[in-house]
């Protein structure tokens, strides 16, 4: 006779699978492809700088000091190449990582809260969300931040919704301060306890209550204050030991300029309106959105029956949606750390009307306008029915690429149609899911490998190589973090903040003391007024931008460049990719 199996193996078995299948949609291209911009270049440089210089506590770009971001990402990325040595894989890996721990822990949150069927449903619908897909496959801070705030989440929701649990409450406190030495707005996690507390004092039943327990309590302050302490302790020592402008400045920058800044809008040119958010939840997080009218209702009536789970969860998200939306500064993925508390507020929902016909008829008609859509718009591009498409491409240097690329996105348009078949509207949300999952496989795989050469620098530095010969050195003028990551050789630059005017006026200086050896790369559109074109040497297009080699009889002589403004801090947030 073979034996039951038990719930709780049952329940490890549907994580075990959904884990799984997180792995191969978030992992389908791992080392396939180099980084692109604007963001993983900046990151993925630092990082191997780390590793070149053995300095880990001063994150450099170049020669300058990167002040902008918390090392922690850099400092995983690092890690990972120490382990494995391909960095192809390592800057991506953190990303991966951080995905499967914030779908496990998810589904945890989502089985203690509520039920084992409720936590698999949310976190099937945080990994089928196109934000959490699409973030999760690119080396950002975000990922790993969100998996942090999660983490936090986790552990507060324990304490206050099943506690006194001192344990949890402390990691949870820990995580967000590790999420603040991720990113500044990991702090948000620590919102979790402003609905608590006003629930508590409304006398909702279900919440912790620890009279007496003050010290405990603020072991949670030592804990997200220790955690910090980390990173800022070392950090700050040593850059007041080392006493130079250059250290004082960076201490300064990233302790109160950066985060209050960006908060306001002043860097990065995100200012946008505070309505900015409401389409970002509507389209990002789909297909989440198809139950939000059904989870709107039962959240009413959670309300009134008093459950703590619900006000801590609505209420979480709302105050995290109103904190982004009052900023000055407003990014899509910046609410990327909703989605999972989101998927658990809503999880109730997703179990009463997992198999209603409204909700497998309303995506099954996605899964079918998603598939005519991309098998139109591949196979026109196959057909070469697109002009203006074929003019952008080729524009970009992926004019061979695009044909292959163009038969791929209509594959992927005939994986949701097959789903769909297959299905049929008995199970729509199945043939939707199997079309979401297979979309982001193609992509990994199959397309971009293929938008590679072009996304990132490496196709264009390979070719300045080749100009400057084996004997030739290369300096970078008004240059991106790709171009000194991907060059097959140690290049020469002159600081990346500074003006190109400053730039151009050192490195023609250094060229001039070796001409026959030292060669100019430099973006054309930037240096074309001091430079013969004529006797320039292109080295192609990567990010929309034309690519110069440039001997000394192709600079003019006693020419400068108008002087711009330095260039500020992230000035490539919207470098652009393929």
């Amino acid at each position: 006779m073979i034996p039951a199996t038990s719930p709780a193996a049952a329940d490890r078995r549907a994580l075990a699978w959904l884990l799984l299948a997180a792995f191969v949609v978030l992992g389908a291209g791992l080392g396939l492809r180099d980084p692109w911009p604007s963001d993983e270049p900046r990151f993925a440089l630092v990082a191997r700088q780390m590793v070149e210089s053995g300095d880990w506590w001063f994150p450099r770009r170049g020669i300058e000091l990167y002040h902008d971001k918390p090392p922690m990402l850099m400092w995983l990325q690092a890690m990972a190449y120490t382990l494995l040595g391909n960095w192809r894989v390592a800057f991506l890996l953190p990303s991966l990582l951080a995905g499967l721990a914030t779908l496990a822990l998810v589904w945890d949150l989502g089985r203690r809260l509520w039920s084992p069927r409720a936590g698999l449903l949310a976190a099937l619908a945080v990994l089928s969300a196109l934000m959490f897909a699409f973030q999760f496959k690119r080396a950002q801070i975000d990922p790993v931040v969100t998996a942090l705030i999660t983490l936090a989440n986790w552990g507060l929701l324990m304490h206050l919704l099943r506690g006194p649990r001192w344990g949890a409450y402390w990691l949870g406190c820990f995580a967000a301060g590790l999420g603040v030495i991720t990113k500044g707005v990991g702090v948000i996690a620590l919102l979790m306890l402003l609905p608590w507390a006003l629930a508590r004092r409304a006398g909702w039943p279900g919440l912790v209550h620890t009279a007496g327990d003050g010290r405990r309590w603020a072991g949670g302050a030592l804990a997200f204050l220790g955690a910090i302490a980390l990173w800022l302790g070392p950090m700050a020592t040593l850059a007041l030991a080392r006493g130079t402008p250059e250290y004082v400045e960076y201490l300064k920058d990233i302790l109160f300029d950066q985060t209050a800044r960006r908060y306001a809008g002043e860097v990065g040119g995100h200012a946008q309106p505070w309505w900015y958010f409401v389409p970002v939840l509507l389209l990002h997080f789909f297909p989440l959105t198809l139950v939000y009218a059904a989870g709107a209702r039962d959240a009413v009536g959670l309300w009134r029956a008093r459950d703590p789970r619900a006000v801590l969860l609505w209420g979480w998200c709302a105050l995290v949606f109103l904190f982004f939306s009052l900023a000055g500064g407003k990014r899509e993925v910046y609410v990327l750390p909703m989605l999972p508390m989101l998927a658990l507020a809503l999880a109730p929902t997703l179990v009463r009307v997992e198999r209603a016909r409204w909700l497998q008829l309303a995506a099954l008609a996605c899964a079918l306008l998603a598939g005519g859509a991309l098998l139109v718009a591949g196979g026109g591009g196959w057909l070469g029915l697109w002009p203006r498409l074929d003019a952008a491409m080729a524009e970009r240097e992926l004019a061979a690429a695009w044909p292959p690329i163009a038969a791929w996105i209509g594959v992927a348009g005939a994986v949701f149609l097959v789903a769909a078949v297959v299905f049929r509207a008995g199970r729509g949300v199945h043939a939707l899911l199997a079309g979401l999952a297979g979309t982001w496989i193609v992509w990994g795989l199959a397309i971009a490998p293929r938008l590679d050469d072009s996304a990132s620098a490496a196709a264009v530095m390979r070719r300045a190589d080749a100009v400057a010969g084996p004997d030739g050195r290369i300096g970078l003028v008004a240059w991106k973090e790709q171009n000194l990551l991907q060059a097959p050789r140690a290049a020469v630059e002159f600081g990346f903040t500074a003006a190109p005017a400053l730039q151009w006026q050192r490195a023609t200086a250094w060229q001039a003391q070796a001409p026959g050896q030292r060669w100019i790369f430099a973006q054309a559109e930037v240096v074309a007024a001091c430079v013969d074109a004529a006797r320039a040497t292109p080295v192609g297009k990567s990010n929309r931008r034309t690519w110069w080699m440039l001997r000394a009889d192709a600079v003019v002589p006693g020419c400068a460049l108008p002087q711009p403004d330095a260039v500020d801090a992230d000035d490539a947030d919207d470098d652009g990719g393929a």
